[in-house]
């Protein structure tokens, strides 16, 4: 008799249910090692694997039941799912479109969202929405963790990030774009002045002297190091620029809350050596003073940071 599986030889009844058996005792036992393998488990019983070699084989009644017990489990729990799946808490987002493609006027689209099959996070809505209902919704997203500043934008009247920002349990969610910046695409603004505004302060490291040890680190003690704490922590989403009107009203020449904040943080800096020019450069009518310490940028930044503070020290180092 030809064997048409390579590695695999003929065997005798005897032995097939002898391997059955010693493979459900091995499985009987490995929901105790971990729950990882007790999930390993589940789904291997759901391919039928030990169902069969339980019918196969001759094993122990004690061995079956476990068998049994675990397949038991796996049929009531898809018995349960579909009743749980079925309730509902639906939510209304009205959220900003508006493609350049299709020169029309921007709108207000309406989706309802249930809640019971989303995450908590106002970026799992639109996740969801894009996944699921209109994939030609245009947003950013990166991190999920409020580290990289890409879902900034409007929610309910207030800037943030979609990805920190839990969705309102109470009446509709209306999500529009960055105020008073230039749109794209539906939620997705123009950030080229605001990065030119940041990229004006020098956001750098700036020596008129060589490191005392070449090659090697300029060190700093705690008490300076302690100074940039507020500062570096910034993630340049633009939420505390965009809720300054100062910033409304003067884009092209006010810094804006943002790039002032990074301004004094390498002002304050004691490695650095240019504070000098550093502060001449933005001791302009517009580029600081334009600030009226209003505070809308601290109440709308994301990780608890205090621009309008930042502001006011550099205006003290000016006199």
């Amino acid at each position: 008799m030809t064997n048409k599986y390579p590695f695999s030889s003929f065997h005798s009844l005897q032995e097939t249910q002898l391997s059955n058996h010693f493979s459900l005792l091995f499985f009987s036992q490995l929901h105790k090692i971990s729950p990882f393998s007790s999930e390993l488990l589940r789904k291997i019983m759901a391919t039928g694997l030990i169902r069969r070699a339980v019918s196969a084989s001759r094993v122990a009644p004690s061995a079956r039941y476990v068998a049994a017990r675990l397949h038991a489990s796996e049929v009531e729990a898809q018995k349960v799912e579909p009743k749980a799946s079925g309730e509902t808490n639906l939510k209304k987002f009205q959220i900003y479109r508006w493609n350049p493609d299709q020169p029309s006027k921007p709108q207000l689209k309406e989706y309802d969202i249930n809640l019971k099959d989303c995450g908590p996070m106002v970026l799992d809505a639109l996740i969801k929405i894009k996944n699921e209902i209109d994939p030609t919704l245009t947003f950013r997203r990166s991190c999920r963790e409020g580290i990289c500043g890409s879902c900034a934008m409007n929610i309910d009247g207030c800037n943030g990030l979609a990805c920190l920002t839990k969705i309102s349990s109470v009446g509709e969610s209306t999500i529009t774009p960055l105020p008073h910046m230039f749109v794209i695409k539906d939620l997705v603004v123009d950030m080229t002045n605001f990065y030119n505004q940041y990229k004006s302060i020098e956001p750098w490291l700036k020596r008129k002297n060589p490191p005392e040890v070449p090659g090697k680190e300029i060190l700093q003690s705690k008490k300076d190091r302690a100074k940039l704490d507020g500062m570096y922590e910034c993630i340049l989403c633009a939420c505390c620029s965009t809720s300054c009107p100062s910033y409304w009203w003067n884009p092209e020449s006010y810094l804006g809350p943002a790039a002032l904040l990074h301004a004094n943080r390498w002002i304050s800096d004691s490695r650095d050596e240019y504070t000098k020019e550093r502060l001449e450069a933005i001791n302009d009518e517009f580029k600081l003073y334009r600030c009226h310490t209003i505070l809308n940028c601290a109440r709308a930044c994301p990780k608890g940071l205090n621009p309008g503070k930042q502001i006011i020290n550099i205006k003290s180092l000016q006199h």
